[in-house]
């Protein structure tokens, strides 16, 4: 599975990893919908450091679609509210 972050670049991470991808988006879907706007900031760096640590970086040269695509790291709660809700962003 391919996972951009907007702003930083692309991480290569294996498929089985998609459980806890999608354990990390549910705590950001849950904070954005239960309007817990102080809980956002700390589920979603959770989310991208669980990417960065557990994906390889994808050179700036490799050229190869993303399955799924995060918002730049400094998005806010509102800008948030736009992108994760219902089914996330992750695939299930």
């Amino acid at each position: 599975m391919i996972v951009r972050i907007s702003g930083e670049g692309q991480f290569r991470l294996a498929d089985s990893e998609s459980t806890r991808l999608n354990e990390l988006e549910a705590a950001v879907v849950g904070a954005i919908e239960q309007g817990r706007e102080a809980d956002y900031p700390a589920a979603y760096a959770a989310l991208l450091d669980y990417v960065r640590s557990n994906g390889e970086e994808l050179s700036d040269d490799d050229l190869e679609g993303s399955d799924v695509i995060l918002p730049p790291s400094d998005t806010t709660f509102a800008e948030a509210g736009a992108d994760f809700t219902g089914e996330g962003l992750i695939p299930d």
